[in-house]
């Protein structure tokens, strides 16, 4: 029980945070309002004239906001399979790993890469994959022509999957690794004396044990299917990819601040946060639901 002498204190430690959240999340939430409006900034946003839904309509009458969701969503779905896929299979082979030194070792050098920024490993792709760069190096080598990676629209997506995935697959393991952790070790013990190799105690027991976690992150991955990663793309993208690399976020950037359309760009930006609304809470209801998960 905590002394009513030291709630007081509690409550002020939250101001800074409380004050935080104001300025930066609900203040400029009025901004929203661009989005039914002809924006003018000599005019600013209350004095702009209203014109409805007109921005939105507008916006699905362009090929190029259908061809930036679909993108969007071919990149965070693949993102979001890729980054469960290779963590869960990452962590059930280290887990068969006996040498508890290696273990922790492989498991610290994969973790790394997540705190390095994505201008950082935007350069390193960039320099990697270059026209001049080893991987090019390595098919001149072989005989086979060089590519132009970061201007083949066909390659990008890979490349951008594929570093996303190498980033963070150690991050995410550890959940995995905390899962496996949790697994009583009298099962494998009954397993082994039942006459159970290695391969049926992984999977009878192993694999069965972790996939409740697997499907909880599943779900509640669904909430970001519209967040396809704006630094990411943005510090690896250029105009030859437009077709299958540019995204929401991105070309709302390039809508708002570059070609100065700021109804435009507020309303496919608040279309966007809609629909993610909506996915967060099916996917917590569903997380609630079938793996008896809530925050609140």
């Amino acid at each position: 029980m905590i002394p009513k002498s030291f709630s007081k204190h509690f409550y002020i430690m939250l101001i800074p945070g409380l004050v935080w959240l104001a300025l930066f999340n609900l203040y400029p939430m009025y901004g929203v309002l661009t989005a039914f409006k002809e924006f003018n900034p000599g005019l600013g946003i209350w004095k702009s004239p209203w014109v409805g839904m007109e921005n939105f309509q507008y916006m699905f009458e362009l090929d190029d906001s259908k061809l930036v969701f679909r993108n969007t969503v071919v990149i965070a779905f693949a993102k979001m399979v890729g980054n469960l896929l290779v963590p869960f299979v990452f962590a059930l082979m280290l887990n068969e790993v006996k040498n508890r030194l290696l273990t922790r070792t492989v498991q610290t050098v994969v973790y790394l890469p997540h705190f390095l920024s994505w201008v950082i490993v935007a350069g390193m792709m960039l320099d990697i994959f270059s026209y001049s760069g080893p991987v090019n190096q390595v098919l001149s080598g072989l005989g086979l022509d060089p590519i132009m990676f970061f201007g083949n629209a066909h390659i990008f997506p890979a490349l951008v999957v594929g570093s996303d995935v190498w980033k963070e697959f150690g991050f995410n393991a550890i959940i995995f690794f905390s899962a496996l952790t949790s697994i009583n070790p009298e099962m494998y013990e009954a397993a082994a004396v039942d006459g159970a190799s290695q391969w049926q105690r992984l999977i009878k027991i192993t694999i069965p044990s972790i996939i409740p976690v697997a499907a909880l992150l599943a779900t509640l991955s669904l909430g970001n299917i519209l967040n396809a990663g704006f630094d990411q793309i943005f510090n690896m993208y250029n105009p030859s990819v437009y077709s299958t690399g540019d995204i929401v976020d991105t070309w709302v950037y390039r809508a708002g601040l570059i070609d100065f359309q700021y109804g435009l760009a507020t309303a496919v930006g608040l279309l966007k946060s809609v629909v993610g609304l909506v996915l967060i809470t099916i996917s917590y209801t569903l997380a609630y639901r079938f793996a008896n998960y809530r925050i609140f």
